[in-house]
């Protein structure tokens, strides 16, 4: 990668998915004031208006739009992102949304396996379908006189556990922690192959874990508040802006630091087997070099 500056971030367009709630809609507020223009991601269409008025009212910014998908629904994490692809220009991707650890077994509208459908096989549906625009998004900015990579931030847990690739879906013994933590490690472990097929292309692909036992939604029911949301927002947002993180890539970071994920993240026969499974239950491919030369 070589080496860049940093875009304004008033000049950039940013994708955060689940920001209707918790560290994504502060995360949400933080960029919107500093006039970022973002494309917002929940749900939940009623939230996601309240949510633009919201952010209008007390930060003035006008460059907010909302897209609805239900990650519960591979259908619609693919029109999800059909639909940004053709809106031609995306600077950062910030995959946020995601359950906690539930208490009991749920299944998709896909009859897969929730925890791992919504906290990781949208990140991995997003993540290749966006890697297109996010690159010539990037060879947009070089062409004009302003390189700046883009950037893919990867939001995970320090709670992580190793994959059992012959129960991924835990068909024969379902346990919420387990599904939790192995979609987290999944997520790293993308996180690394997706860094590195874009070394090259000027798209950067980190993942954090931005604070523990946030007073989030998805924490408070089961867990005692450890973190503020302060914290989560701090060490995400610096992802996504930082100049000095521009050419940091392939990096799971907890908190503000570098740090050692869960050991399977490092296995490469064990990441490609990942990839494989996550192309057959969602139809969509692990995606080869961009073709980052075309600019749109």
């Amino acid at each position: 990668m070589t080496a860049h500056g940093t875009r304004p971030l008033h000049d950039q367009t940013i994708l955060i998915t689940g920001a209707t709630d918790g560290l994504g809609r502060a995360l949400a507020h933080r960029l919107a004031t500093q006039g970022a223009t973002l494309i917002l991601h929940g749900r939940n269409p009623a939230k996601g208006r309240a949510l633009l008025t919201e952010l209008h009212d007390r930060t003035g910014n006008d460059k907010l739009t909302f897209e609805q998908a239900d990650f519960a629904s591979i259908d619609q994490i693919r029109a999800l992102a059909d639909r940004l692809a053709d809106r031609g220009r995306l600077d950062v991707l910030v995959n946020n949304a995601g359950i906690g650890v539930e208490t009991t077994p749920r299944r998709s509208a896909d009859g897969l396996e929730l925890t791992f459908q919504v906290d990781y096989l949208a990140t991995y549906m997003l993540s290749c379908l966006l890697t297109p625009l996010l690159a010539r998004s990037a060879t947009a900015r070089a062409i004009s006189g302003h390189p700046a990579p883009g950037r893919i931030v990867n939001v995970t847990s320090a709670g992580q556990a190793p994959l059992n690739f012959d129960d991924v879906l835990l068909e024969r013994h379902w346990d919420g922690v387990q599904a939790y933590c192995q979609a987290k490690l999944a997520q790293i472990m993308l996180t690394y192959e997706h860094a590195e097929l874009l070394r090259d292309h000027d798209v950067t692909v980190n993942a954090l874990h931005p604070a523990s036992y946030m007073p989030t939604k998805i924490v408070t029911h089961l867990f005692t508040v450890q973190s503020t949301l302060e914290e989560g927002v701090t060490n995400t947002a610096r992802l996504v802006t930082d100049p000095a993180l521009a050419e940091v890539t392939g990096t799971y970071f907890n908190r503000a630091r570098p740090a050692q994920a869960q050991l399977q993240a490092y296995d490469t026969t064990a990441r490609a087997r990942l990839l494989e499974i996550s192309r057959h239950l969602t139809g969509v491919p692990f995606p080869t070099a961009p073709e980052a030369h075309r600019v749109r």
